[in-house]
């Protein structure tokens, strides 16, 4: 199974195709549309099996996969957090999209919005195994000293109920020292950053399985995310 995360930086109608070229089995897109309530008929069509969240109808978080595949809605409530999807794939595993945002919070923005998150479903992010993918807009290098749940603090909680990163497993790196940017601020090549993680449960700790983060060359003339494929 092909799984790719992507924050698109809106207008997915017009780049659907760029990523379909990949060959996934299931997306995770940030910053799109809600193909329900779009006039563009040929991203209707092509989104035939998906789940959206957002208060803005063109600029949400969406998961979409294959026809063949069973996405199933997790009662994981989000309340005012935002952008949480959570969903059950083919009755074999969980996944939470993950698109973190300001959130007109004072305190709790970004990874904060998902610290909550996670202190609501700490136990029902253990009772099978699980995928927390997408743009957390973090990392290590921007932690404060004076909070209880900086990027580290998620890392840690996260290590306890034996979910980890992917992409750090499979590097060896360590967090905030990463090679491979996700995201290149105002696609910027002199503003790097890794902010897009695949954190995911004992199953999925396996060689066998592989992450990669695409090459910023062709991806920056569509946003300034690049796609990161499980």
């Amino acid at each position: 199974m092909k799984i790719i995360s992507w924050n698109c930086n809106c207008a997915f109608r017009s780049k659907f195709e760029h990523i379909q070229s990949l060959d996934p089995d299931i997306l995770i897109i940030q910053e799109c549309e809600d193909p329900d309530q779009v006039s563009d008929e040929a991203y209707k069509a092509w989104a035939k099996n998906f789940l959206w969240t957002g208060a803005n109808k063109n600029k949400g978080l969406g998961i979409f996969a294959r026809p063949e595949i069973t996405l199933t809605p997790l009662p994981w409530a989000s309340d005012d957090l935002e952008l949480f999807l959570p969903c059950r794939i083919n009755n074999e595993f969980n996944l939470v999209g993950v698109w973190t945002k300001y959130a007109d919070s004072a305190t709790y923005q970004y990874i904060g919005q998902f610290w909550k998150y996670l202190q609501k479903h700490k136990e029902s992010f253990t009772k099978s195994e699980l995928m927390i993918i997408g743009d957390f807009n973090s990392n290590q290098c921007w932690d404060l000293p004076d909070r209880n749940w900086n990027h580290s603090d998620v890392v840690r909680e996260l290590s306890e109920i034996n979910i980890e990163s992917l992409y750090h497993l499979g590097t060896g790196e360590k967090q905030g020292a990463e090679d491979s940017p996700t995201f290149y601020m105002q696609r910027n090549l002199e503003k790097p950053y890794h902010i897009d993680y695949f954190f995911v449960s004992s199953l999925f700790h396996s060689k066998e399985f592989s992450l990669e983060v695409l090459d910023h060359s062709f991806w920056l003339k569509h946003s300034d995310h690049v796609p990161v494929v499980f």
